[in-house]
C-alpha cells in the first residue's frame, strides 16, 4: 500500500459508461481480491457508469456464472463526479468515460481500452472476462507492493 501517514484506504473507482459489462466484472473481481488478500481496510472499491443501463448484459451474467461469480441481482449506477474525485486511482474500461472529466480526477487514471463485451459471442465475452481477471490481479499485486 501506499507510505502514506494517514489510515484512509486507498480508493479504486472502476468505470463505464453502463456500468453493465467490463466494470461490473472488474468490481466482481475486485471485490474477490479484497477477500482473497484480506485488505478490505486498505482499499475501498467504487463502481458506476456515466450514463447506466438498466441491468448487467446478459452475456455477462452469464460469462461470470460460468466461473461462480453471480451478478444477477447486480444494478448498474450512476457514478459522480465527487467518488471520481475522491478516487485515488480511476480505472475506465475502455469506453471513454465521456461525462467525466479526466482532467478533474484527483487520482491517478488509467484506460484498459477492452473491448465492450455486450452482444458478443460467448467465447468472446469469457476472452475479455480472463482478461479483466488478469488486468484486476496486477493492479492488487501493484496496490499490495506500493507500486
Amino acid at each position: 500500500m501506499s507510505e502514506s501517514n494517514n489510515s484512509e484506504p486507498t480508493v479504486v473507482a472502476l468505470i463505464c459508461v453502463q456500468n453493465a459489462g467490463r466494470s461490473q466484472m472488474a468490481y466482481a473481481f475486485a471485490e474477490q481480491e479484497l477477500e482473497n488478500r484480506g485488505l478490505h481496510d486498505e482499499i475501498k472499491l467504487v463502481t458506476g457508469g456515466t450514463q447506466p443501463a438498466d441491468y448487467v448484459h446478459d452475456e455477462v451474467v452469464e460469462s461470470m456464472s460460468e466461473i461462480g461469480i453471480d451478478l444477477s441481482d447486480r444494478t448498474p449506477r450512476e457514478v459522480t463526479f465527487e467518488e471520481t474525485m475522491q478516487s485515488d486511482y480511476v480505472i475506465t474500461m475502455g469506453c471513454s468515460a465521456q461525462d467525466v472529466c479526466p482532467a478533474g480526477w484527483a487520482g491517478e487514471n488509467r484506460d484498459w481500452d477492452l473491448t465492450d463485451p455486450d452482444g458478443k459471442s460467448s467465447a468472446e465475452v469469457a476472452a475479455i472476462r480472463d482478461e479483466i481477471k488478469s488486468r484486476v490481479s496486477a493492479l492488487f499485486d501493484e496496490l499490495e507492493s506500493g507500486h
